[in-house]
């Protein structure tokens, strides 16, 4: 226990910080209310985590009140600390925590960007990623090195840099002075057909998706040879591209290139207890993530565990994203995706990335789980307790035979007008935020809570009926 800090009793914070990886990763600070009050990355969250509940050293007065609100902190591992820095930024960005400083010009990590929707592409210097038919490549942590490369893959395939919309603007005006100097192929007078244009482009694309050893063993030949030749100052310009390219090359997967809306989810199982991890990926970046304990599970049964919280979790979740990336292969995928599909309103696809960055995410998730499984077996079983323990005596004295998730529906009205329903969902006696949902009222004039609960039931009876037809079929 810490003296002289609010403490929950179901958190105690000599077993959690015994429990940290000596790994990457951000670590983030819960007050009691649950709301985050700090994101920070570390290269080593053991010692990073732990050196905020040591006596104080002279942290100063913010550090001191951000540590006395402190009522728990979670973590998420990762494997480099360019991971653990993006999605840092991703988390401080999407909760604007108070104790973090917060750019207000909204700055982020630089991406490269390639114009593929163009006839003769790009590539481009960028801050923010777009659904604009052009391929990003990063995020990255330094700008300088992007510009960097920038520059050396234009001069390696004679990319154009100029605004010049073509082929509209073809012969309209002579070649800029990089056609002259040999740094464009200056498809703006046509001087390269659009196919050839487009092999150089698509060698600069085979470049950005990881293939960098051929370049960086060239540059590195050249500076050797420029420094044999006691042309220091080229030797030094070949050195400081062979760095640049190197800090590109460092690969990331907390920020995806389609800037799409996705759910990573795996598993890790041990014995009759499984914890399944989802990460929240929207608009291409990790943006948060939660971890679901699930008891009584079949042993050997991995895919049929995945299939079951699958069904469970998304029976009710008030948004779906377009893809699932899952770790196993499960029974009724095709099934799953069109009951998904019809309750978006738009495709859901369930897809086992089996190379790359999204391998790796998923990858990156199930370890995650199995941390948060190995260490919290005890925690688990005290939540139990507390949650499923209570559930099953309310259904005793209910005479039920079981009572795995509640709904409580209220009603509110502005001045006797606009009435709304609100329904709460606990599922095996904890709340289920994803599942709260809001009914506007349609059908009642008036301060009528009886006919405003009349309507909220039945279309939330009726709704419940159809999703359980649909995933019959």
């Amino acid at each position: 226990m810490r003296p002289g800090y609010n403490e929950p009793a179901m958190f105690d914070f000599e077993e959690e910080l015994k429990k940290l990886p000596n790994k990457p990763g951000v670590y983030i600070m819960r007050d009691a209310d649950d709301t985050i009050l700090y994101v920070g990355k570390a290269v080593n969250l053991h010692n990073r985590v732990r050196s905020y509940f040591r006596k104080n050293i002279g942290r100063g007065p913010a550090i001191d009140q951000m540590v006395g609100r402190i009522a728990r902190f979670e973590f998420i591992v990762t494997d480099s600390e360019l991971e653990a820095l993006v999605l840092e930024n991703n988390l401080i960005k999407e909760h604007s925590p108070k104790y973090n400083t917060l750019l207000k010009d909204d700055k982020t990590y630089p991406y490269i960007k390639v114009t593929l929707g163009e006839d003769f592409p790009r590539i481009q210097f960028s801050r923010t990623m777009k659904k604009d038919r052009s391929r990003y490549f990063g995020p990255y942590s330094s700008a300088a090195a992007v510009k960097d490369t920038i520059e050396l893959l234009n001069k390696l395939y004679q990319l154009r840099t100029c605004n010049r919309v073509l082929p509209r603007d073809t012969g309209l005006e002579r070649p800029c002075l990089n056609h002259h100097i040999g740094q464009c192929t200056a498809p703006c007078q046509g001087y390269i057909s659009k196919e050839d244009y487009r092999a150089r482009v698509e060698g600069a694309l085979d470049f950005l998706g990881g293939h960098y050893e051929p370049i960086l063993r060239d540059l590195e030949t050249k500076m050797k040879e420029a420094a044999e030749r006691m042309e220091f100052e080229d030797a030094a310009r070949y050195r400081d591209l062979h760095a640049s390219v190197k800090s590109v090359a460092q690969k990331q997967k907390i920020t995806a290139e389609d800037g799409d809306d996705k759910d990573v989810i795996a598993l890790c199982q041990d014995g009759t207890e499984a914890v399944v991890q989802v990460f929240f990926v929207r608009d291409g970046k990790l943006i948060g993530r939660e971890h679901y304990y699930m008891t009584q599970v079949p042993e050997n049964d991995r895919p049929g565990i995945l299939q079951d919280f699958i069904k469970q979790f998304y029976a009710g979740t008030p948004f779906l994203p377009r893809e699932l990336m899952l770790q196993y292969e499960i029974e009724d995928a095709q099934l799953i995706s069109d009951w998904l599909s019809a309750r978006r309103g738009g495709r859901v696809t369930l897809r086992v990335p089996k190379i790359g960055q999204k391998e790796k995410l998923v990858e990156m998730a199930a370890e995650n789980a199995r941390i948060v499984l190995f260490n919290d077996r005890e925690k688990i079983r005290r939540e139990e307790g507390r949650t499923i323990g209570a559930v099953k005596e309310l259904a005793a004295l209910l005479d039920l035979p079981a009572l795995d998730r509640m709904e409580a529906f209220d009603i509110s009205n502005t001045n006797g007008f606009e009435n709304v329903a609100s329904m709460v969902v606990y599922e095996k006696g904890k709340p289920k935020k994803s599942d709260y949902r809001k009914f506007r009222i349609r059908s009642v004039t008036g301060p009528d809570d009886y006919a405003c609960m009349r309507e909220a039931l039945t279309r939330r009876f009726t709704h419940g009926l159809e999703e359980g037809r649909l995933l019959e079929e």
